[in-house]
């Protein structure tokens, strides 16, 4: 993990969560669910049942971190608002469709998600895979679609980042990991490693979309890059903190499951203390990243801040 703010007084970049989040969530849970909800209409044949599940799992629930993201990326470069939520539904639909493969009972067989049934329990297994498979298929087709972007390249060069951010070397690569870690324990470089593919590539993508939209220069990429990869560190650590400390009520799914596994995690490795402390730091670092941007970086910055302070 890099230090590069660690000359940084701690706590000095609190100050700049200025910008109220609360506006901010709110008003992108309403704009994903309204689009999701002129994408998903519900058919009146056989149908009906995966678009039900589909929905089911994508609306009305969650934090909408990806999206808001992605809408804050965008925002740096002043792309239009619609065209911003287009790319933000995208990450959210691969974001949905991982967590309902997720829940099965051959993954991690959760029977909460989200304060409500997970999907195969809701449904069935069968409609759950495939209500999975869809989300993931209408986030490329959303993507490809030209009222996301008129330039057919960077269309590609989206469809092309999401594609790596989710694969093999991406958020599957990192459920395979993730599925490894029940029978051998990992050090901390391969935790890290693993947390880095299954919650960090899609965070990553989520941030950069927004200078792949924007034609950005490559520096802008590099300075996201950088904020991503600290901020889905941090963000996982704040997730195994909130395993072993959080509220099942309150996160609206089972908690201390990594331990009753026996699965290596930031916290079995580094203790609570240090883990918090490696998650501060790592915040610090994401939001210096963001130095080269003026007041209009703000939000991403509050984001940040919220990673890591959230209670679910």
């Amino acid at each position: 993990m890099r230090n590069n703010g660690a000359d940084r007084a701690p706590g000095m970049m609190r100050s700049l969560t200025s910008v109220s989040l609360k506006p901010a969530l709110d008003a992108i849970a309403k704009a994903v669910d309204a689009r999701f909800d002129r994408l998903l209409p519900i058919p009146d044949d056989p149908r009906r049942r995966l678009i039900e599940a589909m929905r089911y799992a994508a609306m009305e629930g969650g934090k909408r971190l990806r999206p808001l993201l992605t809408v804050a990326a965008c925002d740096l470069f002043h792309v239009d608002k619609e065209r911003s939520l287009r790319v933000a539904i995208a990450a959210e639909c691969v974001h949905v469709y991982s967590l309902i493969h997720d829940d099965l009972p051959c993954m991690d067989d959760d029977a909460q998600r989200r304060g409500k049934p997970t999907v195969h329990l809701a449904f069935d297994e069968a409609t759950a895979v495939l209500a999975g498979d869809a989300l993931q298929a209408l986030a490329y087709e959303v993507l490809a679609d030209e009222h996301t972007h008129e330039d057919p390249a960077v269309r590609a060069r989206l469809c092309l980042a999401l594609a790596r951010a989710s694969g093999p070397n991406g958020m599957a690569g990192g459920q395979m990991l993730d599925l490894a870690a029940e029978a051998e324990p990992f050090d901390l470089p391969l935790t890290t490693r693993l947390q880095q593919l299954k919650t960090g590539a899609l965070i990553g993508f989520a941030v950069e979309a927004g200078a792949i939209m924007g034609k950005a220069e490559e520096k802008s990429h590099v300075r996201l890059r950088g904020y991503a990869h600290d901020l889905g560190l941090a963000f996982q650590i704040a997730d195994d903190l909130l395993d072993i400390e959080g509220d099942e009520e309150i996160a609206g799914k089972a908690l201390g499951k990594d331990g009753a596994a026996g699965k290596s995690t930031f916290v079995s490795l580094l203790g609570a203390p240090r883990a918090r402390a490696q998650a501060e730091m790592l915040i610090d670092q994401a939001i210096a990243h963001l130095d080269g941007f003026g007041t209009e970086a703000d939000l991403l910055r509050a984001i940040a801040r919220f990673a890591i302070e959230r209670d679910r």
